[in-house]
């Protein structure tokens, strides 16, 4: 692909809306069918290239709403503008498009690429850089009237899923006024697919009801309930396992992992305990609880009080002694709120959990610190530059460098003559201290203060000069070798070292981290900044090289990451 072997090919990239219900359109297969007759039928060349979790033959299925995108974004020194694409495989399209490995993609209408503004941003500028996006159900000419047929079709395609997510939020606020379930029912009823019946389950709902008058007696704790629920074969529902990231990049339409059930834990049978909806409650549209017309109580109110009076009696305030030693605590944010993420353990696996603001849209607050690990690395192998990529930052600060010494040259006679006048000012003042005391035109104290000044700025300005022209010698492309290397050599040892060390690694490498649901985003700090610039070079101008990784800051991180790999 990067020799240029599929350049005058397309990809297919099929998408299935999670925004509405299933309809032949939106089937995975029947998009691959339109547009691969689409592509026969036009002469177009189909890449026949498979990169797991991204493409099968060419071939880009994903399951993933058009309409939602982050809200974040970020704006560097340069004025460029960012924000991250939530489609992951719809961002590797657009990387692999960018660079001009194919020709093209193909699919089957401009609302499954894209339903909102931003990715039209995105695509519309692919299409003006010469990238032939094509269309199995629309042909836009390339004239004024194709520009405006698309436009309308971007536009129908956004309104389509905002009026379709408007009709959700609507349904749903109206269910709640009359009372009728509108979430998932919990252990001991029945979820039968219909929001105004849910019945008891046979099995759990007798075995909860004689919980509530166990633990009502007084003498039983939360943990002998747990235990005793346990015994007496209290499962949750059947639910599948959470899927994998290799699931979620699945292109099997239909495969789904089996139902399985858990015994209960101590936090749920206290969720149990305290949740009004075993007295035939649900939540309202305004913060409390309503008479439930979807279901019926499955415990008194008069046994469901008692046992709330017990719990919030057993209830203790106690103080936080001295936190525990664990790994990446205080280093991980939530990118919409801020919030920090704090490292927990429980059966001897490590978590990391977040206590998000209210408001915050974050949908994943728990993380499996394995899992996190495990794309830390992968963000430091993004950073390690190939050969081919290595020999191009060289080919562009050389360049940038032999740029800069022209306009070094050109900038010396005017620093020269300031130098000159600054050294003239200062000697002028040693010589008429005294005149100049005698006349009142300074102070003795507004006088040093001004020999202090043009001091400053002649050390400044030599100290500029001298930190321009060191910025991009020879000796910081030897530099960004060395740390090259050292990284490549330093990942390596990441995925085998302990937890500890790999958080001290990554605040090495890394200026901040943050999550948005699954996805890990980061800055890199000052030494590693211009790594993670050569990404920005796809997309437009950046800063010069030698001021996103000043020579000072190679040499810091060189020695950082040399200490790092000799205790490991």
């Amino acid at each position: 692909m990067r020799d240029g072997e599929f350049r005058d090919h397309y990809l297919v990239y099929d998408r299935k809306s999670t925004d509405e219900a299933d309809n032949q359109k939106n089937s995975l297969a029947y998009q691959r069918e339109e547009n691969l007759k689409f592509a026969e039928r036009s002469g177009f060349a189909i890449a026949h290239i498979s990169l797991s979790g991204f493409c099968t033959d060419g071939v880009i299925a994903e399951r993933h709403s058009g309409f939602k995108e982050d809200n974040n974004i970020a704006v560097n020194g340069a004025g460029m503008v960012q924000y991250r694409i939530a489609r992951p495989k719809f961002k590797r399209l657009i990387q692999v498009l960018s660079k001009g490995y194919f020709k093209g993609v193909i699919c089957l209408s401009w609302d499954r690429i894209s339903r909102n503004k931003a990715d039209d941003a995105i695509i519309a500028k692919l299409m003006r850089a010469g990238v032939d996006i094509q269309f199995a159900y629309a042909q836009y000419d390339n004239s004024s009237a194709g520009a405006l047929h698309m436009d309308i079709d971007g536009m129908f395609a956004a309104h389509h899923s905002r009026v379709t997510s408007e009709k959700v939020r609507l349904a749903q606020f109206n269910l709640r006024e009359q009372g009728i379930c509108t979430h998932k029912a919990p252990i001991g009823y029945l979820n039968i697919g219909k929001s105004n019946d849910k019945p008891f389950d046979p099995d759990r709902a007798p075995i909860i009801r004689k919980m509530f008058k166990l633990y009502a007696k007084g003498n039983v704790g939360i943990s002998d309930l747990t235990r005793w629920a346990r015994e007496e074969g209290l499962t949750t529902p059947p639910m599948r396992r959470r899927r994998t990231k290799e699931q979620m990049l699945s292109e099997d339409d239909v495969a789904r992992s089996p139902k399985v059930t858990f015994p209960v834990c101590r936090g749920a049978v206290q969720r149990i305990l305290s949740n009004p909806f075993y007295i035939g409650k649900v939540p309202d549209n305004r913060g409390g609880y309503v008479d439930s017309k979807s279901h019926k109580p499955l415990v008194s109110d008069r046994l469901f009080y008692q046992v709330q009076s017990i719990l919030h009696g057993k209830r203790r305030n106690i103080s936080q002694g001295k936190k525990a030693e664990m790994p990446f605590r205080g280093m991980i944010r939530c990118s919409q709120c801020g919030r920090m993420y704090s490292p927990y353990q429980t059966k001897g696996i490590l978590y990391l959990m977040v206590h998000c603001a209210e408001g915050c849209t974050n949908s994943v607050r728990n993380h499996r610190l394995e899992a996190l690990e495990k794309q830390i690395g992968d963000a430091i192998e993004r950073l390690i530059p190939s050969d081919r990529e290595l020999a191009e930052l060289d080919a562009r600060t050389l360049t940038e460098y032999a740029a800069f010494k022209e306009q070094l040259e050109g900038h010396k006679q005017q620093n020269e003559r300031r130098k000159r006048k600054l050294r003239e000012d200062l000697e002028y003042l040693k010589e008429n201290k005294l005149t100049l005391l005698k006349n009142g035109v300074y102070e003795a104290a507004s006088l040093v203060a001004e020999e202090a000044r043009l001091n400053n700025e002649l050390q400044g300005m030599e100290d500029k000069m001298r930190g321009a022209e060191e910025g991009m010698e020879p000796e910081f492309l030897k530099d960004l070798e060395k740390l090259s290397e050292l990284l490549k050599s330093a990942h390596s040892s990441y995925i085998l070292t302990n937890s500890f060390k790999k958080a001290a690694f990554a605040q090495i490498v890394f200026s901040e981290l943050s999550l948005s649901g699954n996805t890990l985003n980061f800055s890199a700090q000052n030494g590693f900044k211009m790594f993670e610039s050569r990404f920005d070079s796809e997309g437009g101008a950046t800063e010069r090289r030698s001021e996103l990784s000043p020579p000072g800051e190679l040499k810091k991180s060189i020695g950082k990451v040399e200490r790092w790999l000799e205790k490991s």
